[in-house]
Order: C-alpha cells, then structure tokens, then sequence
C-alpha cells in the first residue's frame, strides 16, 4: 500500500495522539526524507515537538529542528522552539543567543508573545548534565617560549635548554564539564559545576592538565540573572603540581533589547604556586562583554577585560588589560566563527636577573567551524586554527604560536 504525504501525515497525527509514539517517530522520519524541502521541514518539526513535549527527548528535538534552520534559517518559530529546548536542556546561553537570533529574523505578533514568554521562562532548567570534547591538536610551539638559544641577563647570557625553547607537538585536547541544579524557589538555584580540561603529548613534560570545581546560588531577577560561586581550581604541568588557586567568581548578565545581550564577570582568588613562593599572588579581574545577533544567521560580540596580579615579590606582579572580537556566520550546515584578541601586560618591577622590567603585547587571531553535516547523534565534527603572538622585553616570553584542532564537539 502506498500513501501520500497528506496521507502519511494524517497516518502520523494519529498515532501521536494516540501515544504510539514509535510508530508515529517511524512516519515522520520517513516524511523527513522527501525531497520536498516544505514537507521535510514539516515532518521535523512536528516529530522534534512530539520528542520535545511527550517524550522529553530535548536533545532529539534540538538536533531536528538545528537540520530545519540549515535549510531554513530565517524559520523564526522553529528558532524559538530550538531556543525553548535548549534551556530545557540547560544550555541557558545557546537559548538566549537563539532568541536574539529570531529577534533579527524579524517576528509576527505571535510569535513576539512566544519569545517574550520563552525569555521570562528559562527558570525552567535541566537539573543535570554536561559536554565534552575531544580533538587532536597539532600545535608549533606546545610549551609557549622563546625560539632563542640564550636568555639575555645582567651578568651575561645564558644558554637554554632544550626544553626551555619553542618545542612542536602533536597532542591530544581534552574539555569536559558537569553540572547539577538545586532548585530553592522558581528563582533562585544553587549550581554546582565541575570542569576539566587537558593537552596530552607523547613526552609528558609538556601534558598540561586543570581542573575546577564551583558551587554557589544563581539568581534570576527580571530579565537578569546574576550567578556567585565559589571556585577552587588546580593545574599541573608536565605531569607535577603546577599551581593551586581559591576565591569567588560572580556574573551579570542583561539583555540589551531584543538582540542584544551584556555580560559582566568578576573575580578575586588566590594562588599558591607550586613550582615558586614567590610566584603566590592574589588575583584580581574584570571583563565587560556585548553580544548581538545582526541577522538570524549573522552575529558577533565584543570585549574588554582587565587582570591585576598582586604576587609576593613585585617583579611577577602585573597589570594587564585587552579587548576582543568575535563574528559567527551560518552558512547552510556549517557554523564558522572568527576572533581576533589584544592584550597588554606590565611589570611592576624589574626581576633582579633580566636587563629591563617585563612589558608584553600579545596578539591573537583564530578561526572555528562546526560542520553539522557530518553529525553523528548530538556531535559534529569541529576544525580551529589560531596564531599567537606575544612581543616581550623578556626574551623568555617572547614567542609565537600556531595551533590547531579536529575533532568533534557537542553540536548544541
């Protein structure tokens, strides 16, 4: 027996409402697959709201209606929709940027309503869940330091060795995160969060590993949410304790209109330096940043921000300062993001042994693409490349660095 599509829509509904939800899933999915753009867009749409709201499949649904806007981007209510399962999911941010996003696209009244709604709404968070990635970086200069073969100082030159100087790798990147949420009232959560990240390299003289735990309330007041946590955090570098750090790390942030967004994150913490006493230092920062969508499809954002390191001996004090930018273009399946970074440091004094006190500029550009194409479930492969250059007074700190990525990411 052969059905038409109108048929095999009604054939579909009917199981829905019928809680056969496998059955309907199977018409659906087969109705994704015409070659008519308007009835596969339809079919997913309405199987990502049945995975949505009868089955809480929330990551299934964000994964069908992600496949919509790669065809069609401006398709305003089916953004929306996306944004609603990724708070629902937890991703807080990647809903508000959807939001704003449909906001550019431009909106019919009633679909106004629903974004308005949906902003008020995002209280209604996972209570659980995490990411990861993984990637294999090749990378010019793994350990960050000077291409020279002497360090220049007030009693001479000396001679580095060889792992002192720009050393290449190829190594295997690490990020992961967890979370869990504690409802108080429809306000107020407590959020805990731990995160990981590593660069594994065949010599582990270089394997670089972190990691940081952070529990506090997070608070949403209007249309703001305002979060305050506690951190503690660890580093080890070539395999042996490197540093450990304490403090508190708070955020704004604040809708500006309907595209718009401004961030503002603080922190104080403490570091006690494994390697050096008087590398402890107490650690002071703030960054302001404004992120707007221009299109549904067309967005970007920039930053400033500011660090004062207070370190036991003055010479490893410093003072630093930058700004940053980033664009994101999606064309068709494939997300590709564009940063550029600079950033200002300063000594407070001259280290006894080096010839002039340490003054920086360290520059740095990249590129990122997500190719949804090639997803496999809820990741897609993922390919960055970058370039860093930091100019220094201090021959040790001056380097350059070119590094990539490919590997797969979580797609929402």
């Amino acid at each position: 027996m052969e059905l038409s599509a109108a048929q095999l829509f009604d054939f579909a509904k009917q199981a829905d409402a019928a809680d056969d939800f496998e059955t309907a899933e199977t018409a659906y999915r087969a109705l994704a697959a015409n070659p008519d753009i308007e009835v596969r867009t339809e079919a997913r749409f309405r199987l990502a709201m049945m995975l949505a709201d009868k089955q809480k499949r929330h990551r299934d649904a964000a994964v069908l209606f992600r496949e919509i806007l790669d065809e069609k981007p401006n398709a305003a209510r089916v953004r929306v929709e996306l944004a609603r399962v990724q708070a629902l999911m937890g991703n807080l941010g990647a809903a508000e940027r959807e939001l704003r996003a449909a906001q550019a696209a431009g909106l019919p009244p009633e679909i106004e309503r629903l974004v308005r709604f949906y902003a008020q709404a995002l209280g209604a968070r996972k209570p659980f869940g995490g990411s990861l990635e993984v990637a294999f970086a090749p990378d010019s200069n793994v350990n960050r330091a000077t291409r020279s073969e002497t360090l220049g100082t007030v009693i001479g030159d000396f001679d580095l060795s060889r792992d002192a100087r720009e050393t290449s790798g190829l190594g295997l990147s690490l990020r992961g995160q967890a979370y869990a949420r504690a409802p108080i009232d429809p306000n107020i959560d407590i959020l805990l969060r731990a995160s990981g990240a590593a660069r594994v390299y065949r010599d582990g003289e270089f394997d670089d590993y972190a990691a940081s735990f952070q529990a506090g309330p997070q608070l949403l007041s209007g249309t703001d949410r305002i979060s305050l946590s506690g951190l503690v955090a660890w580093r080890w570098y070539g395999r042996k304790p490197y540093e450990f750090s304490y403090g508190l790390t708070g955020n704004i942030q604040h809708p500006l209109g309907r595209r718009g967004q401004m961030r503002v994150d603080g922190a104080v913490t403490r570091a006690k330096d494994r390697r050096s006493s008087l590398r402890d230092a107490d650690r002071y920062s703030l960054s302001v940043g404004v992120d707007r969508a221009f299109t549904s499809s067309f967005g970007g954002g920039v930053h400033v921000s500011g660090l004062r390191q207070a370190a036991r001996d003055p010479g490893y004090s410093t003072a630093s300062g930058g700004i940053g930018g980033y664009v994101f273009v999606e064309m068709g399946k494939i997300t590709t993001v564009l940063s550029a970074k600079y950033e200002h440091l300063e000594a407070d004094r001259r280290l006894f042994l080096y010839p002039k006190r340490r003054v920086d500029d360290r520059y740095e550009v990249g590129i990122s693409a997500t190719l949804r194409k090639f997803r496999i479930g809820s990741f897609a492969p993922i390919l960055k490349l970058s370039r860093e250059r930091n100019a220094s007074t201090i021959e040790l700190y001056d380097y350059t660095r070119v590094s990539g990525e490919v590997g797969v990411t979580a797609a929402f």
